[in-house]
């Protein structure tokens, strides 16, 4: 919508992104204001009063309803109903046990769910700070978020700017604006009139709320405010991006659902045939199918995969990776893209001098960041800087010619100033091992954006005087020319070109007499192999961003494309062509979220990294946001599922490697639990049919499936990682959790352990044995065919090869099982609460005998289908 020219309608609360191709004059005239005098005190009350404050309106979700929808699952639903019923139906224990089985689910996940702030927090808090305005002719400091359209701010060092403003005024005037553009270094302003279609992070002609003026002064017209700044539709669109589902969340919930939906259909058809055929009593035929409901339903899996989960959490905190939600872990061990932000990424935000060329050649400086750590080298010898003159002259020139300041700070090296002034000082630190000669400084001209270059005139510690000049290549070259006839402009010249192309800022440095980062490359590299693809976005120029990506070895062969291009394709046109480029260069935040959008579209479970406000709608699409925890802003922290507190990539291999782990593990939780769980609800269907009394009771289910099957579902926690985890593909997005062959095995496992329980009972029985007795020896039974099951599902290969003692938890964790298991069977009290009685000796042959036939049978299964036990996937 364009802003009309009256001062009633001037359309404050309606977005023109266009002030930045019109002449400040017309913009003044456009938002009634003068560009001298400012507001009247009066219009500018009628203004915040007619279209509010400049400030953010925060949507916030109660922890009641945060509380009440973990009861929004298939299973919770079914064991609700079980639990009213049981209780109608006078059955409280088994109502009380089912009911604090629902209740305690819910709380881990609202627990999982509860984070300390929201992203629009600390984007309102960032609009918390004072402005300087002129109004009625006079300069006056106000709230920021009285600010209203048409205002006149005056900027200067030091200052945030409130609002977004288009300038109109500008004294060597410079902003950083790094949390939006993701550029490191500030951007000089000006008032001139510039062409549309002109990119965010090329808009030199306006200033953005919460950006940092660097230097100078200036004055701006407030465009926009509140939600209508750059900042607070970055805000709307974090608002407007709704909660994602991990991949293993809508598998698992998938499952749960037809699982559900099977175990209710039995029901009702097994209710139906025992009404008809009045085997029992109503009461009693109820009583019959909630047991095998609840015998059937895996009332476990939610608890267990939480604690497969949080183990995983625990482990990647100490690897620098902390985890913000417990399904986060295991959707990197899924990711098929990683789109990440160069700056602060894959770049660290840090200027690093990695080349000088000197009329005597070229020399290599080793390490990166500002930490003085590193080596300069001329013909692949390390040598000293006291021996090459020349060498020696321009680092200190490029030392002393500098307003930056580097210190430790906590044991990090910081500067205070420009990223490449303080890339100098570090160079000098690494040249004289941080034993600087000092010289004095006699007169500076600083830098300014007029002539590009900063000169001093220093004396160094032995008395001699020098001018020292460091800037923009061509007019160093031009100054050396002028003073020296014999200076090559052209080969110099093209020595700037040449370093340009490999994606190097190139800085020129004269005197007169009066970056390596290997840890990124080789995380790259495990990446590939892993069969994730890295993207690239950034606010750089194509052709510097397709330069660093070739010299990190992001991929096989490099495509780039820019935002503009980007905003000239509708979302199915992206769609098609968003996996033929892997760089994508002067990008805005819309063109961020787009991108992550695009590859999800093509079923590519994607994750975001990156760490400035620009990064945040993008962080909270993606299947897991990324955000660096040193340099990131609490705004990108918010936003995202996961922090790397150590801004280190490479942690993202290790962090994938656990992910892949847990997947895998939790697999083969689920994989051991619903054969072991359907095979009790099978007891009873088939006990129904056979129309004969039960040989299982409600409690007995009950302790079998939230004692014993929790307890030893726990071995799989410290499952370590299957050979070749990172050599395989991730796993295709959309793919039913269990395949063909797990159901297979399901199905028969929970036939054979039913099959093996209700062969014993009826043996037992028809030898004389008292039916309590017997229903206890089937309680076992199904136990003891849950841990020789257990063995098979551990590993791939055979279950007594060496990998038997991979895992030494998983033998504690069997004991601590046998031991519940003889107190239910040999304690009185136990015996009393869960109808079981004290078993012969011999008797526990059959539990014993009946777990070697599964193990047996699961293991001939491995030789007939090898692949069914492998995770890993073709490339």
């Amino acid at each position: 919508m364009k802003v009309k020219s009256t001062s009633d309608d001037y359309g404050a609360q309606s977005r023109n992104d266009n002030f930045y191709n019109i002449e400040f004059e017309k913009v003044a005239q456009d938002l009634g204001t003068n560009s001298e005098l400012g507001l009247t005190e009066k219009e500018a009350g009628e203004r915040l009063k007619k279209y509010g404050p400049n400030a953010l309106i925060e949507k916030k979700q109660s922890n009641l309803i945060r509380f009440l929808k973990q009861f929004n699952n298939s299973i919770i639903y079914i064991l609700i109903l079980a639990a009213v019923a049981t209780f109608v139906l006078k059955e409280y224990s088994d109502s009380i046990v089912i009911g604090m089985v629902v209740i305690i689910n819910a709380l881990i996940g609202y627990f999982q769910e509860v984070k300390a702030s929201s992203a629009i927090d600390k984007i309102k808090q960032m609009l918390q700070i004072e402005a300087t305005v002129i109004r009625d002719g006079h300069r006056t400091d106000i709230p920021a978020e009285n600010l209203v359209v048409g205002d006149v701010v005056f900027l200067e060092a030091g200052d945030n700017v409130p609002a977004d403003l288009r300038i109109i005024d500008a004294d060597n005037l410079k902003i950083q604006e790094s949390i939006l553009t993701g550029e490191a270094d500030s951007v000089l302003k000006n008032t001139d009139k510039l062409p549309e279609k002109t990119t965010l992070g090329d808009q030199t002609n306006m200033a953005f709320t919460s950006t940092a003026v660097t230097n100078g002064s200036g004055l701006g017209i407030v465009v926009a405010t509140a939600t209508d700044t750059e900042l607070g539709q970055i805000s709307s669109s974090v608002e407007e991006v709704g909660s994602k589902t991990t991949p293993l969340m809508r598998e698992i919930n998938g499952l749960g659902k037809y699982i559900s939906y099977a175990i209710i259909v039995v029901a009702i058809l097994v209710g139906i045939y025992g009404f008809v055929t009045k085997i029992y009593s109503l009461p009693v035929l109820v009583i019959a199918l909630i047991t095998m409901i609840v015998g059937s339903l895996p009332e476990g899996l939610p608890a267990s995969t939480s604690v497969v989960l949080a183990m995983g959490v625990g482990k990647m905190t100490k690897q620098n990776a902390i985890m913000k939600s417990l399904p986060s872990v295991e959707t990197l061990g899924a990711v098929n893209v990683i789109a990440t932000d160069k700056t602060g990424t894959l770049t660290k935000n840090e200027m690093t001098i990695e080349e000088i060329i000197t009329k005597q050649g070229t020399y290599e400086i080793t390490g990166t960041g500002y930490q003085p750590h590193g080596e300069i080298r001329f013909n692949n010898q390390v040598i000293d800087v006291h021996q090459h003159e020349d060498l020696r002259k321009l680092i200190i020139a490029g030392h002393e010619a500098n307003d930056t300041i580097l210190s430790k700070e906590n044991g990090t090296w910081v500067i205070n100033g420009e990223p490449t002034d303080g890339a100098f000082l570090t160079l000098a630190n690494k040249a004289f091992h941080q034993q600087v000669p000092q010289w004095e400084e006699i007169d500076k001209i600083p830098f300014d954006s007029d002539y590009r270059y900063i000169a001093e005139l220093s004396q160094s510690p032995e008395g001699h005087r020098r001018i020292l000049v460091k800037g923009s290549p061509d007019k160093i070259f031009r100054m050396a020319a002028i003073d020296d006839a014999t200076f090559d402009e052209q080969y110099w010249y093209n020595k700037v070109s040449e370093v340009a192309q490999k994606g190097h800022r190139v800085v020129a440095v004269a005197y007169k007499e009066v970056e390596d980062n290997k840890e990124t490359i080789v995380a790259l590299h495990e990446m590939q192999k892993a069969g994730v693809k890295v993207k690239m976005i950034t606010g750089d120029h194509p052709e510097t961003a397709s330069a660093i990506a070739e010299k990190l070895g992001l991929d096989d062969q490099i495509a780039a494309i820019t935002g503009a291009e980007i905003n000239e394709m509708d979302d199915e046109q992206l769609k098609n062509i968003i996996q033929d480029y892997n760089v994508f260069a002067r990008t805005t935040p819309n063109d961020k979220l787009r991108i992550v959008k695009a590859y999800q579209a093509n079923n590519l479970v994607t994750a975001m990294t990156g760490d400035g406000v620009n990064d945040a709608p993008a962080l909270k699409r993606a299947d897991i946001g990324i955000a660096m925890g040193t340099k990131g802003t609490d705004v990108a922290k918010e936003s995202a599922d996961m922090v790397l507190t150590d801004d280190n990539f490479a942690t993202l291999t290790k962090a994938i490697k656990e992910g892949r782990r847990v997947y895998d593990n939790i697999k083969k939780t689920i994989r051991f639990l619903l054969p072991t769980s359907f095979a009790e609800g099978l007891i009873v269907l088939l006990s129904i049919l056979a129309q004969q009394d039960l040989p299982l009771v409600p409690t007995q289910l009950l302790w079998i499936n939230m004692v014993s099957a929790i307890t030893i579902q726990f071995a799989f926690l410290f499952e370590p990682a299957e050979e070749g985890i990172m050599d395989r593909n991730p796993r295709p997005a959309g793919r039913s959790f269990l395949n063909r062959a797990d159901v297979i095995q399901i199905v028969y496992v929970s036939i054979l352990i039913a099959g093996l329980g209700i062969f014993g009972y009826d043996w037992l029985i028809d030898h004389g044995v008292s039916e309590v007795v017997a229903s206890t020896v089937t309680v076992n039974t199904i136990v003891f065919g849950k841990i020789f099951y257990l063995f098979n599902l551990r590993t791939p290969k055979p279950a007594f090869s060496k990998d038997i003692l991979r895992n030494l938890h998983a033998f504690w964790i069997i004991a601590v099982l046998l031991v519940l298991q003889f107190a239910l069977t040999y304690v009185p009290f136990m015996q009393s609460i869960f109808s079981t009685a004290s078993m012969g000796w011999a008797q526990w042959l059959i539990p014993v005998i009946a777990g070697i036939i599964v193990l047996i049978v699961t293991e001939v299964e491995k030789y007939f289908y090898p692949t069914h036990f492998q995770q890993v996937h073709s490339k």
